[in-house]
Formats: structure tokens, sequence, C-alpha cells
């Protein structure tokens, strides 16, 4: 008797290169090097070599360059981590694709829209793993908000807030001349963006009304500072949603999110760094958190484990049947249209500020939905009621509120695990098509 021959996935690590060793890169190469075992920090570049010999000395990396060409050519690098100047993301992503490398991007994925068009349609013709950092879907407490959306805990979403105020100081901020027109917008904001568009599954942006100011730093108003916002967005479902962010909080990293539904109230998030609080005479305090890397920083490493094993399963290294250990479960990783619809609201919230009116996000991009509409346990009762009697007509059902279910999509139901599409009552249908619907 002989042994049978039992195909198994190669015990290979992923290797990965860092392109940009600056503050957040930093973090996400020792990440890779340290704390996520299934990848290999493979080679770093950046135009400053000073910071890449630091780097690469401290994490043990042998391969440097000034060249992200190098990177690129590497046939023992299978993927990027992009962690540039917003200005280079895409065009770093199509150059990565075209060389075969699977890609992960800190967020935005690019200045404007077509020029983030033109990178996924990069990625997606060459195959590759394309995702972005919207690390704020991968920490706990936010992760957890999402599935007692899911679970119809919290109802149909009405009202729902999403606030980033960052870790300042007495003096201010700091060089606030170089800080680019816009960065609240496109840097800042956008990570609530995403957040409300994940919150509110299903449903897309399409109005958007910002108001801001240089509040902490007046003086740099002239040269295009907006260091203070407030952003009112209106989705497809009717939902409305308020996005707020400050660059000076006295008392710590502030970044929190609210989802207030048709059943109840859900929230995220906290300035406080532990839940311990103290009592004494000079008063109740609390300590919080001050950093980045530290308020999200099992959240930064969660989202590249995520990317890691993604791309472990397209290069045969990992079965599919494996999950990534460190992301919470049912976090949908952020990919093309989940970056294009955040950077249509920014841009949306821009103009708006600019003009000082509302911004039909049509008139920036049509959008589609990331994922299906929300299924809810009351929706899921009302589908199989309906199938149990045999359908009718048309639409299947209606349920509350005037949504339907539609005829064509009876065959997604809830056995197989994917969320049915909605379509709006009949007069609605022509305005809404290509907003809502399961994607491919």
């Amino acid at each position: 008797m002989s042994y049978r021959h039992h195909p198994v996935a190669a015990d290979q690590p992923v290797r990965v290169a860092l392109i940009g060793a600056g503050w957040i890169g930093k973090f996400h190469a020792e990440s890779i090097a340290k704390r996520i075992p299934s990848a290999r920090l493979e080679a770093i570049t950046d135009p400053v070599l000073p910071a890449v010999q630091e780097l690469a000395s401290r994490l043990g990396v042998r391969k440097i360059s000034t060249d992200v060409q190098d990177v690129l050519a590497d046939p023992d690098v299978d993927a990027v981590l992009i962690a540039a100047p917003m200005r280079f993301h895409s065009d770093l992503i199509t150059a990565a694709a075209r060389a075969g490398k699977d890609v992960f991007c800190e967020k935005p994925g690019g200045a404007t829209l077509e020029e983030l068009d033109a990178a996924i349609d990069a990625a997606a013709s060459a195959g590759v793993v394309l995702r972005f950092g919207f690390n704020r879907r991968y920490s706990s407490d936010f992760a957890a908000a999402r599935r007692l959306i899911d679970s119809g805990t919290v109802g149909t979403p009405q009202l729902l807030r999403s606030l980033t105020r960052d870790p300042g100081t007495e003096a201010g901020i700091s060089n606030p001349e170089r800080i680019a027109p816009g960065t609240i917008f496109l840097e800042t904001l956008i990570h609530d963006f995403d957040t409300l568009n994940w919150l509110n599954p299903g449903a897309v942006p399409v109005k958007v009304h910002a108001v801001a100011d240089a509040l902490v730093a007046p003086e740099a108003k002239p040269g295009g500072l907006l260091d203070t916002a407030v952003v009112t967005v209106t989705y497809s479902n009717g939902a409305i949603a308020v996005a707020e962010a400050n660059f000076n909080a006295l008392y710590g990293y502030d970044v929190r999110g609210e989802v207030f539904g048709s059943a109840g109230m859900v929230t995220a998030g906290s300035p406080q760094a532990t839940n311990a609080t103290s009592f004494t005479a000079a008063g109740i305090a609390s300590d919080t958190t001050r950093l980045n890397i530290d308020l999200f920083h099992d959240a930064y490493t969660a989202e590249l484990a995520h990317f890691v094993h993604d791309v472990a399963v397209r290069r045969g290294y990992a079965p599919e049947d494996t999950t990534a250990a460190t992301a919470p479960a049912a976090v949908a990783a952020p990919a093309g249209v989940d970056a294009r619809n955040a950077l249509a609201v920014a841009l949306a919230a821009f103009k708006s500020a600019e003009t000082g009116l509302p911004v039909e996000v049509s008139d920036i991009a049509e959008l589609r939905a990331a994922e299906g509409v929300l299924l809810t346990e009351l929706r899921r009762r009302v589908w199989i009621r309906v199938l149990r009697r045999g359908g009718s007509r048309g639409c299947a059902a209606q349920t509350a509120r005037g949504t339907h279910w539609p005829r064509r999509d009876r065959r997604r139901g809830p056995k197989n695990g994917r969320p049915l599409a909605l379509c709006r009552p009949r007069r609605q249908r022509a305005r809404d098509r290509g907003l809502l619907g399961v994607p491919s």
C-alpha cells in the first residue's frame, strides 16, 4: 500500500513591499514584519533614503531603494503596501497592478474620481487584489455595531453620525500653512464617509451639504486651510447622516459613530483609553488616547491581516476556506466601489464648502451600493412567507414604507447567505436604477 497524494496550499508567506516610509507607513511595516505571521516584509522604498535605512535596520529588511520601480520589478514581491502621499496613490496602484502585484493602498485611492477609476480598472484587468485603508471597519466596536445593524436590532437606519477630532495642543496646529486645501474632506472625513456608507448598507449618498472654516488656525485660511467641518449626507433610502471633524481636540483623539433606526440605536467609539475612571477631590477623570496608532492599533493590524489572507488565497499560499485570524467576523474588505463612494462624498463636500450650496452626488459621479440592501429579520420573514404562498406578479411582496422584493431575486434567498436586492415602488424605479441591488 502506498500513500495517496493530497494537495495542500504552499506554506509560504505573502511577500510585501512597503512604498512610503512615513508615519503610517512605518506602523504598517511593523505590522507586516512583527504582527502578521503569514506575511513577510520583503522590501522598503521611499525617496528619503535615511528614513528607509532607519526602518530597514529596525525591522531587519535587506532590500531597500529610493526607486519604486525596483520593487515593482522584483519577482520576489507579491504585494505592495502604498503609504505614500495622496497625490501618488492612483498612479502607484496602476503601476503595481500592471506589474502583477496585489495592492493595499491607504485612503484615498486618488485625488479625483477619474484617477481612481483608472486605478480600479487597472487592478481589475490584471486580476489582482485591491484593498483600501478604511480601518474603522476593523475596530471591534464599529464591527460590533455593524453586526447589530445586520441582525435588525436597530431596524431601518434613519439618522447616522460619525465624528473625527484629531488630538491637539494649546499651541494649535503645527505648520497649518502646509496643509493642502481640502485635506479635511479628502484625508480626514473620508474615513467618516466610508463609515457612514458602511453602516447604512445597500444605500448610496445622493446629496451633500458642507459647512467648513478655519477656526483653529484662522491665520491660515487665506491659504485654503479648513480645520473644522460639518457635513450632512442624505442617502437613497432617506436616511440622513452628519459627519464632523476638527484638527485640534485638546482632550485627545476622539472617533465615534452612531446609528439611530426604527427599532433602536447603536453607538461605537470613545475617546477614553480604558474604562478606568478616577474619582478624587479634583473631580472625575479618565485617560484618553492621543495617537491614531494607539486607538486603532488592532484595527490597522486586522485590515492588513485580511488583505494578506486574500492575497494568500489568490496566489495559492492558503486554502480558500481559511479566514484572517485577526479580522472581525463578517467585515467586508474595503474595495474599489467603497473607495469610489467615499471619495465622491468627499469631493461633493469640498465643492459644497466652496459654494455654500448643497451638491447632488450625481453631479460628481453615478454611484452604486457596495453591497445589497440590508435584509432585516422582519423582511426576511416576509420574504419567506411570500414564497410559501407562491408569490405574486411583479414585485413579490410589499413591506412597510413601500419597499418591495423584486421577483427576479427570489433565488437569492436567505439560505445562501446573500441579501436580497430591493426595488423601490414603480414610480421610483427609473430614478433609482443602478443605485440599489446586489453587487455582481
